[in-house]
This record gives C-alpha cells, structure tokens and sequence, in this order.
C-alpha cells in the first residue's frame, strides 16, 4: 500500500481534556470534505477537511487539515549493509537486496510499491519508531506482475519529533531481518500490541495440497520463486513456513527482534487485534469461503502459546448487512514451538489428510478458501488433530462444523469502553449470499448481496462456552455481530467511473478506532470508487465524514489511531498501487488519457509509495494549542493568533 499518512493531533486527555483556563473540550468532530472532481485532485493524496472543537464555555473552532510527506518508497533512505537503498527494497536471509534481473543486462533491486500497515509505537527510551509493511511488488522492472513471486519486507523508521508542533520527520530507517522465521510472506494489515509491539500479518498462504500434488500451481510457482530470491534455492520452498501472525520487538537500543506465532493458527492473515486483557485477539481473515477465528493466549503479552477457536454463524437477521450469533468451536491448543517443531520435520499436507475427488464414506466435505472454492472430500488421519488446527486452520475448522463462507473479511479494531469488535467484509458476495445451487456442503450464512461491503459490529462477553459446553477462559468472547454501515451499489457507473456510492463507504478495509475521539477510521479497498478514501465515523453521532482522498486506482491501507506519542496523536494511513485498472474504467467527467497520464507522471503506476501525515489538527489538551497549523479560525470565521 503506498503513500502512508498521519493525522496528527495532540493528545486527547481521559475523560475532558483541561486547559490552563480550566476550559474543557466538549467535543470533537470531522468535517467532510467533497470527492475529487478535478484530474489534480484524483492524482494527489490530499484532504481539505477539517477538524471542529467545541469547548466548555461555548466557543467553536475550526481547524483545516493538510498532507505532508515523509518519503516515497522509492526514495533511498533506508540504510542496509552501508548503502542507501529504497525505502521499500527487500532484503534475503543473509540481508541483502534483492535483485530484479527481469530486464537482460539491467540489474536493479526490486522496491515495493505497496506499503501497508503502521505501527507508530510508544515511545522507547523517549524515542519514536515506526514499523511498516511493504505487503509486495506489483510489477517488477520489465513491468511483468511480480505479486506473490518476491519476498516481502517490513521496515523500522526512527522519528525524529518536534516538541511544539509534533512534526514528525525520519532520522533512519533501516530493514527488519526474518532470517530466523525464513522471511515474510505478503503482510498485509497489522496492529501495535498493548505491550508495545508490532503484530505484522502473512496473508494468502500458500496451499500446502496444491504445492505438493501440482508443480503449476501458484502455491508451487510463488513458493519457489520465494524460495529463490530469498534464500538462493528453489529447493528450501515451504508451504508451511508462511501464513502466520509476526511479531516485531524494538528494544531499547533501536534494534528489533522478529518471532511468528505458529500457534495463532495458518491462514490468510490480514490483522490480529488483542482485546484489553493481553490474551484474546480477532483476526480478519481475507479471501472467499473463510473463517472468523479467535485466540486465547495462555498468558497475558505473551503469543507464544494458546487455544484456537473458530466460529459458527447462526444467522438472525438479513437488514442492513445481516446478523447473527457466533458459536466458538475449539480448534486445539498448542505452542509456537510444537507447530515449528511438525514444520521442521518435513510435514506435508498429505501427513495430515487423506482426499477423494468425490464423495465417500469417511470423508467429510469442505468448501473453503486454500482449494480456490471448490468442494473438498477430506479424512483426518489418525492423530493429526493439532496439525490440522494450527498447519491447516481454515480446512480443520470447516471439517469440525465451523464456518467457511465468509468473504473478503478485513480488518478488525476494538472499541474498549462499549466492548464491541468491528469487523470490515469489504465484498459482501460469494459464500456469504445463499446458496441457489444447493452444492455446497453448508449454507450457513444467507445475506444480500452488497459489492460495496459492511462494516460490522461484534458484542464482547464474559461467560461464554464453546460448543462442547466448556467455559472460555476470556472476559472478551464475541457472541453476535451486525451491520453498522453499509455501502451503496450503483446500476451503471457514474461519469467518474464508481459504481458505488461515493459519499458512502465502499470496500471497508483497515479499521481503527480512537478511543479518545469516540471515532471509527475506515479505509477503501475497491475498485468500486475510482478513487478510495479514509472515513471518520463517529459512534456517538453517527456522523460519517470524509477526511482522505487517495490517487485514482490506489487502494487506502495502513490506517493505525494513535491517541498519544509524547503528547501528540497521530492517525496513519498509506495507499498502494496508484493508477491500477484505470483502464478498465468508464470515465467521461475527465479525460481519462490525461488523468492516467498525470498518474504516471507524478507519480508512477504500480511504481512507488510513500510515508506522510496529515497536519493541522487542534490541540486537544490547550485550547490555545495547534499542531502543524498556519491559520485556524473560531465560529466567527476570524483568525486566531495565539499558539
């Protein structure tokens, strides 16, 4: 995902926030800004937003945000082995760049045009880091697709901080060595932990049964070609060393140490979210046909070993993107090191099941993701139950009776003081409409189909049993869901070429929400608008605004609220792939030619990224206070002075 921004704003304060006059703020709200109507404005990540404040002694103002710009992804500043090289430029096991020999005779190393998630962690020793994805490379220098075939990357990026405005600018910016995981595999979204660390992602996980059974398979293809570039040979490509949940420690000298958490259970990880009693955590879980899981550590800020479950839908309702009641079904316990420990065996898939290519007595059939959609007959062989759970999580948890039919399921973030989940399904369609076919094994969930999406709402209980009827060792158990927002599709395409509503949420992706502002951040992932936006939704409200225009054909990534950072705040958010299917589109408000043009010119297709903020936000602890503003005026429209 490329170009990642920030809303910045100082602290919110617990409960109200005073000032030196013993002022209060009241409340805080966004106001919207227009979709892009100009070939300016669809080329450019920008917002003309702003950011309204209401105080306790009655007065109003308003403050007009802007963009700022830390560092494409093709900008060399980050530092491996001595020289400077991109930003977003992998690294192999022995930490150097990777090479793009697609061009005879032109040797150049690859750079990711998709930076993803952020984490801007907490400060360390008074210092600022952030950790951030660059999920894959769209193209490589021949301008072939290169998607799944090259090592992914992470990067750490020390911040500088300016103590009066909260300006962010980098210091360094370094690469993050998995050599010791065997590298990272498509990270998507991530999260920061309560105890301060970075929970990266691997989604899209290579099919075990595909790689060992069809040497044409993109699971064999991918892997190899992974294998390669990172290691040198083709030979060390493992299926099973990839779609888990990273963990990313900086310590207190800037360095970073790297561990995946095998027993979080294998499948297209899109973002693992930690409840606020340090065990339990959601995951999104994106592709078509699956599963909504949930995790309970044994110990508190500690991944290193747990129980797995996965949810049943018992659907309750069809209105405004559906309901129902979740069921946990226990999928095992295990350790991180007892699922390395099958891995470095040498498991294969076939170890695990037995299959037939057509019904058969003793063999259960299963409609999931890693088989592309398509019914398997499956038998679990004789003690391989904790193999299955935690090497083929989603196959496992249909096999038991759990649910498979969930699509495009995204990402997850936490509203702590309502106890509630949301929970973004960026394509509501697929396993997730009813069956009129009748051959699927289940048809668990029946709802309308919306190609523009849903964000959901999951309640969280204590008290809760799985299906056996043990108790749920968490206090955070999600027991329900239903729509919260829902996009809008269009019949035809308007003359900018989206097919959905654009003053409505189309493609929830990234979610995160900011305790303090009572606000819920959505970014687009959809071809549906031409170009995605960044949404504030506030829950008291229910005010959606507007507040982030990305390039035409980019998609919004990265987005990560952080309420406080040595007494700033700061609201992340990335885009990735600028320019991508422009050509597939009817556009006729602009010129299309010349809008794809201005793309690639200013900024590259498929070609770069970047890191930036969002500035100009209010300070939330003084009322006198402005981050990173010029000019910001009260209800009278006059400009304020004081800083």
């Amino acid at each position: 995902m490329a170009l990642a921004l920030a809303l910045t704003i100082p602290a919110i304060m617990p409960a109200a926030a005073a000032t030196t006059d013993d002022v209060k703020i009241d409340a805080v709200k966004f106001n919207n800004m227009a979709a892009p109507t100009t070939i300016e404005q669809m080329v450019k990540t920008y917002t003309n937003a702003s950011v309204e404040v209401k105080y306790s002694d009655g007065k109003i103002k308003t403050f007009p945000l802007s963009y700022k710009r830390l560092f494409k992804s093709e900008d060399k500043v980050a530092t491996v082995k001595g020289e400077k090289v991109a930003a977003g430029t992998p690294i192999d096991v022995n930490g150097n760049p990777i090479v793009d020999n697609s061009i005879p005779g032109d040797p150049q190393y690859f750079v990711s045009d998709a930076p993803d998630s952020n984490s801007l962690l907490n400060p360390i020793k008074g210092q600022l880091y952030m950790v951030t994805h660059y999920e894959y490379d769209t193209i490589d220098a021949a301008g072939k697709s290169a998607y799944g075939l090259v090592p992914a990357s992470m990067s750490l990026t020390h911040l500088g901080q300016d103590s009066k405005t909260g300006e962010l600018q980098p210091k360094e910016v370094k690469k993050i060595d998995f050599s010791d995981v065997n590298g990272l595999w498509i990270p998507c979204n991530g999260s920061t932990s309560p105890w301060n660390t970075h929970l990266g992602s691997e989604e899209y996980e290579p099919d075990a049964r595909s790689f060992e059974t069809d040497p044409a398979s993109s699971a064999r293809t991918w892997t190899e070609s992974f294998a390669q570039l990172y290691f040198g040979d083709k030979s060390k490509a493992n299926p099973y060393f990839y779609g888990y949940i990273p963990e990313i420690h900086v310590k207190k000298d800037g360095k970073t140490k790297v561990e995946k958490h095998y027993s979080a259970g294998r499948f297209s990880h899109e973002v693992m979210k930690m409840m606020p009693d340090n065990r339990t955590a959601f995951f999104g879980d994106d592709g078509s046909n699956t599963t909504m899981f949930m995790y309970v550590a044994d110990k508190a800020a500690n991944l290193s070993a747990g129980t797995l479950y996965a949810a049943k839908f018992h659907q309750t309702g069809v209105e405004n993107g559906g309901s129902g009641n979740l069921e946990w079904i226990k999928l095992g316990h295990s350790t991180d090191n007892e699922v390395k420990h099958l891995i470095d065996k040498g498991i294969k898939f076939s170890d695990i099941f037995e299959t037939s290519e057509t019904p058969k007595e003793g063999f259960k059939a299963v409609k999931q993701y890693s088989a592309g959609g398509k019914v398997e007959y499956l038998k679990l062989k004789p003690g391989k139950e904790k193999a299955a759970a935690f090497l083929e999580s989603r196959r496992y948890a249909a096999y038991i009776g759990a649910t498979s039919e969930f699509n495009k399921m995204e990402g997850i973030t936490l509203n702590e003081k309502d106890k509630k989940v949301y929970l973004a399904v960026s394509d509501l369609s697929g396993g997730m409409e009813k069956d009129k076919t009748g051959k699927d094994p289940v048809d668990d969930i029946q709802l309308p189909k919306s190609k523009s999406g849903v964000t959901y709402q999951l309640d969280l209980k204590p008290g809760q049993k799985d299906n056996s009827g043990k108790s749920i060792a968490s206090d955070y158990v999600a027991s329900s869901m239903s729509g919260l927002l829902v996009g809008e599709d269009l019949p035809v395409a308007d003359s900018y070429g989206n097919t959905a509503n654009v003053d409505k949420v189309a493609g929830p992706d990234n979610l995160s929400y900011s305790e303090a502002m009572r606000t819920l951040f959505i970014g687009e992932d959809t071809s549906k608008h031409t170009n995605n936006f960044v949404w504030a939704y506030n829950l008291d409200t229910k005010k959606l605004s507007r507040v982030l225009s990305t390039p035409a054909g980019a998609e919004s990534t990265g987005l990560f609220a952080a309420d406080d950072r040595n007494g700033f705040s700061y609201i992340m958010s990335n885009f990735q792939h600028p320019g991508d299917e422009l050509d597939t589109k009817d556009i006729t408000a602009v010129n299309k030619d010349e809008l794809t043009k201005a793309i690639d010119k200013e900024i590259g297709i498929n070609k770069t990224g970047g890191v930036g903020y969002i500035s100009g936000l209010p300070s939330l602890v003084s009322k006198s206070g402005v981050q990173d503003s010029k000019d910001h005026k009260d209800h009278h429209g006059k400009e304020d002075k004081r800083k």
